[in-house]
């Protein structure tokens, strides 16, 4: 069995990087998607795919900030030309925090859409309690090829939602939590082309780590949580989302 973590922070990990893709392979892991949220981030996160094949890179801002696109934009327009580059993102809005206004948010966001239509890249988005606007902006834009509802967090209605502007849906930890059934409904529903896995480490490590830092290595713990939801074996998951990994990112470490 050979999983992909769609989204990790491999820099903000507690553990070495290096340790951490070791743990990582260990637990079939071939490939991690390393996400950048500002420019100092996507710079890391581009260092570190050039350091290891098993990795590729995301640039991005993230909507917490957002406010700072002037002065991040040139740089991250110069990085997302880089070598093993495979996305923009995270980009998007989050209503729940406001850390960043949301018409800041929604500035950054349009201009990420953009960039990633420019470069041919993939979009990832990160929505949360902003599921109207989050639409009605890729609606707007129209969403590049390739774009992926990160961390997805919605139930049926917003995965259909999702699908028909042909976004993939990526489940992460939340899909194991109790509380999470919406999640897991929404994971039932999509076709098996149409998701991936992600651990978004360091951040929401499913059960039974809830709780614990989050690493790659725990993306099969994950995958077995989607599958149990869709009631499919994991080898089935393991084999659809690393497929879409790549339909997505394009050619990854193993494939």
């Amino acid at each position: 069995m050979s999983w992909v973590d769609s989204h990790a922070h491999l820099s903000m990990l507690d553990l070495d990087p290096a340790v951490a893709l070791t743990r990582a392979h260990a637990a079939d892991v071939h490939a991690v998607v390393c996400v950048g949220t500002d420019v100092a981030s996507s710079a890391a996160s581009i260092a570190l795919a050039a350091d290891h094949d098993e990795v590729r890179a995301n640039v991005g801002l993230h909507p917490h900030d957002a406010s700072r696109l002037d002065d991040e934009w040139a740089d991250l327009v110069a990085l997302a030309g880089a070598d093993r580059v495979v996305a923009v993102g995270e980009t998007g809005l989050d209503y729940h925090y406001l850390h960043s206004p949301a018409a800041d948010q929604e500035r950054a966001f349009r201009r990420q859409i953009g960039l990633a239509k420019a470069q041919g890249l993939a979009l990832v988005v990160h929505s949360r309690a902003a599921w109207d606007d989050t639409f009605r902006i890729l609606e707007d834009e129209g969403p590049p090829d390739r774009t992926v509802l990160h961390c997805f967090t919605g139930g049926p209605d917003e995965a259909r939602r999702a699908l028909d502007l042909g976004a993939w849906l990526s489940f992460s930890g939340i899909v194991s939590f109790r509380t999470a059934d919406d999640v897991r409904a929404a994971a039932a529903l999509a076709p098996l082309g149409r998701l991936l896995v992600e651990t978004d480490a360091p951040y929401l490590a499913p059960v039974p780590h809830r709780g614990e830092p989050n690493e790659p290595a725990l993306v099969a713990v994950v995958g077995a949580a989607v599958a149990a939801a869709r009631a499919d074996d994991p080898q089935t998951v393991a084999d659809a989302t690393a497929a879409g990994a790549a339909s997505v990112f394009g050619p990854l470490a193993g494939r």
